[in-house]
């Protein structure tokens, strides 16, 4: 058999090329979508990784990187809806109309897209290995804990938090269909010291995660084939603080 597909969104940096390097290491065939060009995505594409740019706010650019993926393959064995956008409401009311759409736009119409405009290479997928193919949607805590500062990103995120579970009834049994939901994996640069200490604060371990986590729960997600409509935390358990 070939090598398995998968696809990554956001795969140029963070969690998407933790992601990648990890099923590369698998023996994946990766294409790597991305919106900017990184030295991480450079280094996917060292390691063999074809790499498509796609504008998830853009549902054109959106298609052609489908069309591209099909035309190069046509099954797909792992999709990872991995990329986003996290930023807290605009104060103003136009401005934030904008940002709500621009955040639907990328954190659940595009994964929604990715999943309907690659149905049918995953089903190809299972039928070539004879285990169901898998969808893993990155949500966020906040689906469950919204927080009212980023109540458009939060909305966003439960909207592809629903969609994980109705693709999962459609895609059924070919296809499973799986939500990780990170809590505080990894800071971002823009995070003060005051920042990081409160959220640790909230969290019952007390610290980062660090992208492993996530990873081993993506690599978890790939060899138990019974589980399909799961959303899973990997929080430290910051949600039951």
């Amino acid at each position: 058999m070939a090598n398995p597909v998968a696809v990554v969104t956001g795969a140029g940096r963070r969690l998407g090329f933790e992601a990648s390097m990890a099923l590369l290491e698998r023996g994946y065939r990766v294409f790597a979508l991305y919106r900017s060009k990184t030295d991480d995505l450079l280094q996917l594409a060292d390691r063999g990784a074809i790499t498509l740019k796609a504008d998830l706010a853009d549902p054109d650019s959106l298609d052609r990187a489908i069309a591209n993926i099909l035309q190069q393959s046509e099954a797909v064995h792992l999709l990872v809806n991995n990329a986003s956008e996290f930023t807290a409401d605009e104060a103003d009311q136009q401005a934030l109309a904008r940002q709500a759409s621009r955040l639907f736009q990328v954190n659940s119409a595009a994964p929604m897209i990715l999943m309907a405009g690659l149905a049918g290479a995953l089903r190809q997928g299972c039928s070539d290995n004879s285990a169901p193919t898998l969808v893993i949607n990155i949500t966020d805590i906040f689906v469950e804990k919204p927080n009212p500062k980023f109540a458009a990103y939060c909305a966003s995120k439960a909207a592809l938090s629903n969609l994980t579970l109705s693709y999962a009834r459609m895609l059924a049994p070919e296809v499973r269909v799986n939500a990780i939901m990170p809590g505080p994996v990894c800071f971002l640069p823009d995070h003060t010291a005051e920042d990081q200490a409160r959220v640790l604060s909230e969290t019952l371990l007390a610290r980062e995660g660090g992208f492993d986590c996530v990873v081993q729960q993506i690599l978890a997600l790939l060899d138990n084939h019974f589980m399909t409509g799961a959303l899973i935390p990997v929080d430290g358990g910051r949600r039951l603080a």
